[in-house]
């Protein structure tokens, strides 16, 4: 998650997920993330907002829910590594930090594909990825393809970590909200390896400082 601290879709609020198995809960966000809704979901950092990540119109709702400044990118969230293959285009040297440090707290930024919209990177060729280190999110993000990846908040107050402390913004203004009890808290470190620039301290920026410092494959 990219935890930034920083009017949604007309429905009756948030499916009651708690209630079925996480594989239902799962398969139920999926479906609504298809239909151009945004989802609450849990990650190893905090929990996230989601909306189909390659859909420009349900990141432009990402926004408008969150108040964010549309030239404040967002990132993307997928399953693995090999789904970002998909719809980014990194350097062989950028594929093997993600393989050493995905899934984890770590935003990893490469070039984007064309399959990104402009709106969830305010224009910009590169775009931060993140495979969560967490079950739930990776099944949801295997179900439902990439989500963007940003802390479910309005900008400018605080993270969540627990659903019970979502804002009445936030949880009326998503179909459905994937209650897997209270997340960590910590922040992902987000990294340009191709640059070796780590651009936010984090989670495991210690480890990720010492493999840019002497890389075990060439840049």
């Amino acid at each position: 998650m990219t935890d930034d601290n920083d009017g949604g879709p007309d429905h009756d609020g948030p499916a009651a997920l708690g209630d079925s198995t996480p594989d239902a809960d799962v398969r139920r966000a999926a479906a609504a993330a298809a239909d151009g809704d945004l989802v609450v979901y849990p990650t190893e950092t905090v929990y996230g907002l989601g909306g189909d990540a390659l859909d420009p119109d349900a990141v432009e709702r990402v926004f408008e829910l969150k108040g964010r400044a549309r030239e404040k990118p967002l990132s993307l969230g997928v399953a693995s590594v090999d789904a970002a293959l998909r719809c980014t285009r990194p350097t062989e040297f950028a594929v093997a930090f993600a393989r050493a440090f995905l899934p984890g707290p770590v935003t990893v930024v490469v070039e984007r594909d064309d399959a990104v919209p402009d709106a969830l990177t305010a224009g910009r060729d590169r775009v931060g990825l993140r495979v969560p280190d967490h079950p739930v999110a990776r099944e949801l993000l295997d179900a439902a393809g990439p989500l963007t990846a940003t802390s479910a908040n309005v900008s400018g107050t605080g993270s969540v970590t627990d659903p019970v402390d979502l804002g009445d913004r936030i949880r009326e203004g998503v179909a459905a909200v994937v209650d897997d009890g209270e997340t960590p808290g910590s922040e992902s470190t987000v990294v340009d390896p191709d640059a070796g620039t780590i651009h936010r301290r984090g989670a495991m920026a210690g480890a990720i400082e010492a493999w840019l410092d002497d890389p075990p494959v060439d840049r």
